[in-house]
């Protein structure tokens, strides 16, 4: 079984995936002082991106967290989207 199971952002309530991305934000360093670009435009953008393919929300089995990562994060672990999360068992 894979460590790593992820979850289509569409299945979350929106409460939830903006608590998500505006962790994503704050540890990602986003400069969320500029006024011009508060926290709500960087959810607005980080969402754009779930929609693109760009970022995903994946679910750690080990650790029994979910995170979001972008799509480059979730190939360095191997995996590809959409794989298929039934290969083989423990």
């Amino acid at each position: 079984m894979s460590r790593f199971v992820e979850v289509p952002h569409r299945m979350l309530p929106a409460q939830t995936l903006d608590a998500l991305l505006e962790t994503f934000v704050t540890r990602q360093g986003y400069d969320t002082t500029d006024v011009a670009s508060d926290m709500h435009d960087w959810v607005r953008e980080l969402r754009r991106q779930l929609e693109r393919g760009e970022l995903l929300i994946v679910h750690d089995l080990q650790t029994e967290s979910t995170e979001v990562m972008t799509l480059a994060q979730w190939q360095s672990f191997g995996r590809a989207v959409a794989d298929d999360e039934e290969e083989g068992d423990c």
